[in-house]
């Protein structure tokens, strides 16, 4: 097996019968993503309350055209905070890197870069925004080896161990 980065598969690399990445660990990815995203709720409620405030300071300042950011203030905050924690040098939100967690491309293994990030957590988030869809989405992780769930798929996103 050959490798071409740091987390052990690349491009150039063989995969085990089964398919998938064999140099990474995708075991018990699934509830660490559950436990992640509980503490990334908190971090991401804590930035609307710090943009809202901004926006308001700004709404008064503009004599109320500043707030009309409100209404990207929630999907905005999500989709930023996980772009540019995923997407940067760590590979992982605040919650991600609590639970040994990374985020790397599914092409190459190497980071996943700003904006596949945001795509990834746009894709999460309108799944998330329909139960049909969110079931869907959770029902691929499940019954694939390597646990992606369907916004991982399709934006080129792996999660695996980090310990």
């Amino acid at each position: 097996m050959t490798t071409d980065n740091a987390y052990g598969y690349g491009t150039a690399q063989t995969a085990w019968p089964g398919g998938g990445y064999p140099a990474v660990r995708t075991d018990g990815v699934l509830s660490r993503r559950l436990f992640a995203y509980l503490v990334d709720i908190l971090a991401i409620s804590l930035l609307i309350l710090l943009f809202g405030f901004l926006i308001g300071v700004f709404g008064v300042l503009t004599f109320g055209l500043g707030w009309m950011l409100y209404a990207i203030l929630v999907p905005g905050t999500a989709i930023l905070y996980s772009a540019v924690t995923v997407g940067g040098p760590s590979q992982g939100t605040i919650g991600m890197r609590m639970t040994g967690l990374v985020a790397c491309d599914s092409d190459t293994g190497g980071p996943a870069g700003g904006l596949k990030a945001g795509f990834h957590a746009l894709l999460f988030y309108l799944a998330a925004g329909t139960f049909l869809l969110l079931v869907v989405d959770i029902v691929i992780g499940f019954v694939r080896h390597d646990r992606r769930l369907g916004h991982d798929l399709l934006a080129g996103i792996i999660l695996v161990r980090r310990w």
